[in-house]
């Protein structure tokens, strides 16, 4: 199942169902449905028995004449971690980079997230705006000191992420959050696919786009440390809840790496793609 939350013609968002090009709201099939996204992750075991409607309901409207938006707006966490796919370390080596015997956490501040197709902004602040498509899971149940056997219990669905990175502001300390937390940095989306609908996640095909040029071409299952692992960490030092949010890391091919750099400029357009939970885009706008 493809959950969305979405508005139409401005007004306040709404939780729906996506299929193929028409969106059901939650509340045509679910009187009691939650509105908040995670509030219904929490309650999911109770809710989705009564989704089944979602098929023939009347209220279905056109995807096209709805704005999607952020699949969880106001998450508690949002982590990311960094050097996760072995081509990506080996395209960073010249900067002096190895690969990590321990997993390198970071955070984006929630503050930073963006809609599926939002606009974002190139700070005035930096000259050097870099994409990193990645897979994004969002948790469900969670919980304390997860076990890696445990852990695929604990994810509620997944969804396409652009960890966008300010890397002159990310490499000046040994801290990234500055440069990975700017306002709108985080668009993903389009949708959460529900686990049970994916499965294994680390067999995807995921890819990144900047006006059309292929720049980043990989699969999930290169990951160096898998989404359980990543969870098992996690939940060592954090009790992780429902809505919480993990970029799992991007494969090689960013603009830092390109030679010459392939960093962003205003303008233009960034589609992240990921086979089977589907494709944001992006276009590059100035900090007003």
């Amino acid at each position: 199942m493809k959950i969305v939350r979405f508005s139409k013609n401005g007004g306040v968002a709404e939780i729906g169902i996506l299929k193929g090009e028409t969106v059901v709201p939650l509340s045509a099939i679910a009187k009691d449905a939650p509105t908040d996204m995670k509030t219904l992750i929490a309650n999911w075991d109770r809710i989705a028995p009564s989704l089944g409607g979602a098929e023939n309901s009347a209220a279905a409207m056109a995807l096209c004449d709805v704005k999607l938006l952020a699949p969880v707006d106001a998450p508690e966490k949002m982590m990311a971690i960094g050097l996760n796919y072995k081509d990506h370390i080996e395209e960073s080596k010249s900067a002096g980079v190895v690969a990590p015997k321990d997993q390198v956490w970071f955070c984006k501040i929630p503050s930073s997230i963006n809609d599926p197709f939002g606009d974002v902004e190139y700070p005035r602040v930096s000259k050097k705006l870099d994409y990193e498509v990645e897979l994004v899971a969002i948790i469900g149940k969670g919980g304390k000191n997860i076990s890696r056997q445990d852990a695929p219990g604990c994810v509620f669905g997944y969804a396409v992420g652009n960890d966008v990175s300010a890397r002159d502001w990310q490499l000046r300390t040994q801290q990234w959050v500055l440069g990975k937390s700017f306002d709108t940095h985080a668009p993903f989306g389009p949708a959460i696919t529900t686990a049970d609908e994916i499965g294994d996640p680390h067999r995807l095909q995921i890819k990144c786009f900047v006006n059309g040029d292929l720049r980043q071409n990989s699969n999930t299952k290169h990951l160096l440390f898998n989404i359980w692992d990543q969870i098992e960490e996690l939940s060592k030092v954090m009790t992780l809840k429902p809505g919480d949010i993990i970029f799992t890391g991007t494969p090689g091919g960013v603009g830092m790496a390109s030679a010459p750099d392939g960093y962003l400029k205003v303008g233009d357009v960034v589609r992240c793609e990921i086979e089977e939970l589907g494709a944001i885009e992006n276009r590059i706008v100035a900090q007003a």
